[in-house]
């Protein structure tokens, strides 16, 4: 163990007592964060940066998962939070931001003619599939992506322990950007499908015509297209995927972003099914919560005023491109490579015969994270990220790619590790 994590190691400990895996969210675990390596608690956050338990500093390339933005404790978040808390947080009636807040929404996405909250990406992406299977009579979903924990989706996976088998097979995967894998699925089911839910893009570019493919061919069969902007929405485009790609769904969720960090989200859609929220059963005591709303009003109105999306996707392009040049410069073309958009690019861990993903992976956060650069595989830009946040990245990357180089060649990454190295898990995308 690494003095460095010595507070942080110490209260893992303490934390496995009562709380499994040590934390609420798996991304967080000692899965994805190598053990003796790696920080355990933050302590507090400001703009780009965070600090751990033990004190230690970092340029934060995580984002909470994504769902920053802004950065953490945005001033003008934090103020209208602040504002909300004087009047109260819930009440026993609707409070008049829940209106405020989707219409909001609705004049900024493009799908959006009605909206209904939730508290977690999940939350919507089930709302959406509740609403698509009630909306089409119709049980069978197709979905392309990672969704949420939830049964319906999760159940597709490797980690589907504890799910019903029933519902198991009501959920089947088809490859982004192959649609005759979505198209074999209507021939074996024919009339069976409610609805198709994807990322619109994650790791991967979409080919030409790839969007509207998928909309022509679900509606063609009869079901509703959903695309889930968990990620997306508030990171593409202030319409979300839907609007950088100019197709627009039926249903979409939307999360993280929404709020900067406060935990709120949305499903959005078009008003004939929307209504339909009228007849199932989709309601949460905390739905309504005002908080996290004050937030996502805040964070919405910066999105329309201020250049967020524009600022992340410059600083998001010449983070990709530093890093595309470093691989090939430490001649790591078949060991790494960098894909997916410049707000959320991902670094890929690729097969080698001398070293293995997860080995390499290991031994690329053990070194990163020492060097104060909080990562995991994928870059989410914030607003609050500067060039001096890049530089620093740059160096971070001009320090550790040339070892994983070295380790490479003489068939040494293993023994470069001061840990036991990550082991295979199921893959979200």
């Amino acid at each position: 163990m690494s003095k460095r994590y010595e507070k942080s190691e110490a209260l893992l400990d303490l934390t496995l007592k009562s709380i499994p895996l040590g934390t609420q969210t798996f991304s967080k675990s000692t899965t994805q964060f190598p053990r003796g390596v790696s920080p355990y608690f933050i302590q507090k956050g400001k703009g780009s940066q965070v600090w751990d338990v033990d004190g230690n500093q970092y340029t934060d390339f995580i984002n909470s998962l994504a769902a920053i933005t802004l950065g953490y404790n945005d001033p003008d978040v934090d103020a209208a939070v602040k504002a909300q808390m004087e009047d109260g947080v819930i009440f026993s009636l609707a409070h008049p931001i829940e209106r405020i807040v989707a219409e909001k929404l609705i004049e900024m996405v493009p799908c959006a003619e009605k909206v209904r909250f939730g508290k977690n990406g999940s939350d919507a992406t089930a709302g959406c599939v509740r609403l698509a299977r009630a909306f089409t009579g119709r049980d069978r979903i197709a979905v392309c992506g990672y969704h949420g924990w939830q049964d319906w989706y999760i159940g597709s996976t490797a980690r589907n322990r504890g799910v019903p088998k029933a519902t198991r097979e009501l959920t089947h995967p088809f490859q982004y950007n192959k649609i005759e894998t979505l198209d074999e699925l209507f021939r074996k089911h024919p009339g069976e499908f409610a609805g198709v839910i994807m990322e619109a893009k994650n790791s991967v570019d979409p080919i030409p015509g790839w969007h509207e493919s998928v909309k022509e061919l679900t509606h063609k069969h009869g079901a509703l297209l959903i695309f889930d902007e968990t990620i997306t929405g508030f990171r593409y485009a202030n319409g979300g995927a839907q609007e950088l790609f100019g197709v627009t769904p039926d249903l979409a969720s939307f999360g993280k972003g929404l709020a900067n960090g406060y935990p709120v989200s949305a499903v959005v859609g078009r008003g004939d099914v929307m209504k339909l929220m009228e007849e199932i059963f989709f309601s949460f005591t905390f739905g309504g919560e005002t908080l996290s709303l004050a937030a996502a009003g805040a964070t919405l109105e910066k999105l329309r005023t201020k250049p967020v999306i524009k600022t992340m996707r410059e600083n998001g392009e010449r983070v990709k491109k530093l890093v595309a040049e470093r691989i090939q410069r430490y001649d790591l073309g078949e060991t790494l490579s960098i894909s997916g958009d410049p707000t959320w690019s991902f670094v890929n861990f690729l097969e080698h015969p001398k070293t293995s993903p997860w080995i390499t992976k290991t031994l690329f956060l053990q070194e990163m994270l020492a060097r104060g650069i909080m990562i995991l595989t994928t870059h989410n830009m914030s607003y609050a990220h500067t060039d001096a946040d890049i530089d620093g990245l740059t160096n971070a990357y001009d320090e550790v790619l040339p070892m994983i180089s070295e380790g490479v060649r003489t068939g040494t990454v293993e023994k470069m590790l001061k840990c036991k190295p990550l082991e295979p898990l199921f893959k979200l995308r």
